[in-house]
């Protein structure tokens, strides 16, 4: 095998377990020399990583059955890249300069499994749309909502990675009305004008009293503005929230209406919680004589939605029918701060890190 030349490739490690929500000081910056390739192995030189909310989770003693593995002091953090491949091993099917995605970001150089690489789709025009959440977004739609022709939706946290998109997937799939949530009137503003929400909700964000499963003036707040938007109640829910919002979504629920939970920021991001639970107050009541459906959405449930997506976001794409509004951040020393005004809120949409060549 061709020998690595002589690098060094930068990482964000985990300095210290966060005592609330993290900040840039709970990692660090290590450097590492870039090792050659086990049998099995591919070198890959990142280009691209998605910085995302629920990677707090992962910093938590508390969490247990997360789909990626938890972190400790020391770890590196991961999560999905798009990257080129530097070297491969002999009889490899990926070969130098392939462009393939991963789960080992948040560093310049990865050593990854052949089997965890998959090579980017071309029919993508940049390589930000191969990081973008569509895929939860397209799969929670059509696999669990199953969203019909003249359905309401309701998106919570519309202006994030998932939410930025499945507003949009809903009604290119036949929604009649899609409202979306946020915490701020200038993402709301966005939200309507640049992604064809016809109405997006800013009062009661589950920011107010988080951490203690639910506030009454949030849930009276979000719950009268979720009236006004949808008088008549709301077919379906794609959820990234919890807290407050999804107790007043089961109140507006219809008849035989459909919840699927893809997120729970209102724990995930709790300053005074672990970041491992969610708790909030549902009538079942409502949910029996309503009917409603509610169910957690995972990709590996449902293994073929990702091509399905991909090939589907391609031609919506180029037809200008969808777009994909992101954020770029530039350089791997500032990822923790991505981080943090991405939990603060400050971010709109997909939230990615680009690497330059350095040194």
């Amino acid at each position: 095998m061709t020998s690595v030349p002589q690098r060094i490739s930068r990482e964000v490690r985990l300095a210290a377990l966060p005592a609330g929500l993290p900040t840039p000081t709970d990692f660090a910056l290590a450097e590492v020399p870039v090792q050659a390739p086990a049998p099995g192995q591919v070198l890959v030189r990142n280009r691209q990583f998605l910085v995302y909310g629920g990677l707090r989770t992962l910093l938590s003693a508390a969490a247990k059955d997360t789909p990626m593995p938890t972190l400790r002091p020391g770890d590196t953090l991961s999560g999905p890249a798009v990257g080129e491949v530097v070297l491969a091993p002999p009889g490899s099917p990926l070969r130098p300069g392939d462009v393939v995605t991963h789960l080992r970001g948040w560093r310049e150089y990865a050593l990854v499994p052949e089997a965890e690489c998959a090579r980017a789709d071309p029919a993508l025009p940049d390589p930000v749309a191969q990081l973008a959440s569509g895929s939860t977004a397209y799969g929670a739609l059509t696999r669990v909502a199953r969203v019909r022709e003249g359905d309401v939706v309701l998106v919570t946290g519309a202006a994030g990675g998932v939410g930025s998109l499945a507003g949009q997937i809903a009604r290119l799939l036949g929604a009649s009305r899609v409202i979306g949530s946020t915490g701020s009137p200038g993402k709301a503003g966005r939200l309507v004008a640049e992604l064809g929400y016809d109405a997006v909700l800013t009062a009661g964000s589950w920011r107010e009293g988080r951490g203690s499963g639910i506030s009454r003036e949030a849930y009276r707040a979000f719950a009268g503005q979720l009236a006004g938007a949808a008088p008549d109640g709301i077919d379906v829910l794609l959820d990234t929230v919890g807290g407050p919002q999804l107790t007043a979504a089961v109140d507006a629920a219809r008849q035989g209406a459909r919840f699927v939970l893809v997120g729970a920021l209102s724990g995930q991001l709790a300053a005074e919680g672990s970041g491992a639970t969610a708790p909030t107050e549902i009538d079942t009541f409502r949910l029996i004589v309503k009917g409603v459906s509610m169910r957690g959405y995972l990709a590996a449930d449902h293994p073929g939605v990702r091509a399905e997506w991909t090939a589907r976001f391609a031609d919506w794409l180029r037809s200008g029918q969808i777009r994909l509004p992101f954020t770029r951040v530039t350089g791997i020393d500032r990822a923790p701060w991505a981080l943090q005004e991405l939990i603060e809120g400050k971010r709109f949409g997909t939230v990615v890190v680009e690497l330059p060549d350095h040194g």
